[in-house]
C-alpha cells in the first residue's frame, strides 16, 4: 500500500526526522491560505499523486506570491499527471502540498528497502539526489553506498554515521543525517514498511538536514495491526478494479489480455498464466480467488473480471484443497446465468464430482476441460472464434 508525501512526512515527523513545514490543500483557496499560514516568501505546491518523478511531469511548482500559489493549485488539482511510473492513463490530482521552500546546498539520496534475497532490511544512500535510483545504479553504481541492517540489533548509529561521511558531510551535517537516518529506520521497522525513500535529502546553508521528499510503501498483510496506517489509504489512485477486489478479499491485478482468470492459489494463478501463453493466448488479469472462496466470493470474482471490456472468455481453474469443488461450482452457475462471453471450467481436488454435477444439471452452456492445458487450449479456441 502506498500514501502521499504529506502523509509519510508526517509520519516520520513522529519518528524525529526533520521535514520542511507544510499543508494539504483540497482547492486552490486552501492552497492560498495554507502559504499564508505557512508564512515565508517562497513556496513549493506540490501534486499528491502515488508516483515519482513529478517535478518532470509539471507536478511541483515554485511560488513567489499567494495569487502564484492559487493558481498553480488550479492548474494541479483535478488534472491527471502522467509520469513514467504511471503509465500513458496517469493519476488524478485530487489534492497538493504547500510548503516552505528553503534554499539548499547540497541534495542527497536515502532509501530503506526490505532486501527479501537477503532477508534483511537495506539502507541505500548516494551523494546524488534527486535522481532516479534505478538510473543511479544501472549508470554510476560506485555513487551508490548501503550497509545491511542485522535484525537482532537494527541499524546501529555507526552505521548511519559512516554513510553519513561517506555522503561528504561535516561533523555538525552528520550528527543530523544520523539522526534522520536513525528516525527513518525506526519508522521503517515499526510501521511494516517494505519501502521508504527520501529522495532528494537535503543540505542547508546553516548545516540543518531536511527530508525534502518521502515516499513510503507498507506490507498490506500488516495493515490489520496498522490502523493509522490503513486509514492513509487513497483508493482513488489504485486501479478501480484492484480496488473493489481488496473490498470483497480477492487479490487481483490487471494485465492487458483477454482471456479472464477466476483461479484459487496465487502460485496456480501463476501456472494458469503462463499456460495461457503457452496455448497462445493472453491473460487478463490475475485473480486469486483465496483457499476459502464461498458461492459469493466468486461471484463477486465474476464480476471483477467482466468489469474489464476487453474480457472475451472466462476460465475458471480450481484445484480445490481447502477449497470445495462445489462451493465454486455453486458460485459458477449463479454468475453464468446472464453471462455473454464463453466460460471455460476446470474443476479438480475436493468434491470434485460434486461440482461437476452441479454444473453439468445446470443446463448453461460452459465448456468443461480435464486438465489445465486442455482447459487453455478451449478458452484460445473461443477467444479466436469470435
Amino acid at each position: 500500500m502506498n500514501i502521499h508525501e504529506y502523509q509519510a512526512k508526517e509520519l516520520l515527523a513522529r519518528f524525529g526526522v526533520t521535514v520542511p513545514q507544510g499543508r494539504v490543500a483540497y482547492t486552490p483557496e486552501q492552497a492560498s491560505f495554507a502559504a499564508s499560514e505557512l508564512g515565508g516568501w517562497h513556496w513549493a505546491v506540490k501534486a499528491q499523486i502515488h508516483s515519482g518523478a513529478r517535478g518532470k511531469a509539471g507536478g511541483v511548482k515554485l511560488c513567489r506570491t499567494y495569487d502564484e500559489v492559487q493558481e498553480a493549485a488550479t492548474d494541479l488539482i483535478g488534472q491527471r499527471l502522467v509520469t513514467h511510473q504511471t503509465g500513458p492513463e496517469g493519476l488524478l490530482c485530487e489534492r497538493v502540498y504547500v510548503e516552505v521552500a528553503e534554499p539548499f546546498v547540497k541534495e542527497l539520496y536515502l532509501g530503506i528497502v526490505l532486501d527479501r534475497k537477503a532477508e534483511r532490511i537495506r539502507v541505500i544512500a548516494s551523494t546524488e539526489g534527486g535522481m532516479e535510483i534505478e538510473e543511479l545504479a544501472e549508470n554510476s553504481p560506485e555513487k551508490i553506498m548501503q550497509v545491511t541492517v542485522e535484525p537482532a540489533v537494527g541499524l546501529q548509529k555507526f552505521q548511519a554515521r559512516e554513510l553519513a561521511f561517506d555522503l561528504g558531510l561535516t561533523i555538525k551535517q552528520v550528527q543530523r543525517a544520523v539522526g534522520i537516518m536513525m528516525g527513518a529506520y525506526r519508522a521503517f521497522r515499526d510501521k511494516d514498511a517494505e519501502m521508504l525513500e527520501v529522495n532528494p535529502m537535503v543540505v542547508t546553508k546553516d548545516d540543518r538536514v531536511i527530508a525534502l521528499d518521502a515516499k513510503m510503501s507498507f506490507d498490506d498483510n500488516a495493515l490489520f495491526r496498522l490502523p493509522d496506517i490503513s486509514e492513509m489509504k487513497d483508493l482513488a489512485q489504485e486501479d478501480p478494479r484492484e480496488a473493489e477486489a481488496s473490498q470483497h478479499h480477492l487479490n487481483y491485478v490487471g494485465l492487458d489480455g483477454n482471456i479472464g482468470c477466476i483461479v484459487n492459489g496465487a502460485g496456480l494463478a501463476m501456472a494458469t498464466m503462463d499456460t495461457i501463453k503457452f496455448a497462445g493466448g493472453t491473460p487478463a488479469n490475475f485473480l486469486d480467488v483465496g483457499g476459502g472462496a464461498s458461492p459469493e466470493r466468486v461471484a463477486s470474482a465474476f464480476k471483477l473480471v467482466l468489469s474489464d471490456a476487453n474480457v472475451a472468455v472466462i476460465l475458471v481453474n480450481i484445484f480445490a484443497g481447502i477449497n470445495r469443488c462445489d462451493w465454486i461450482a455453486k458460485g459458477v452457475v449463479a454468475a453464468a446465468k446472464d453471462l455473454k462471453v464463453p466460460l471455460v471450467v476446470r474443476l479438480s481436488g475436493t468434491n470434485h464430482e460434486e461440482g461437476q454435477k452441479i454444473i453439468d444439471d445446470s443446463g448453461l452452456p460452459i465448456i468443461g476441460a480435464e486438465t489445465l492445458l486442455e482447459a487453455c487450449e478451449k478458452a484460445v479456441v473461443a477467444v479466436n472464434s469470435q
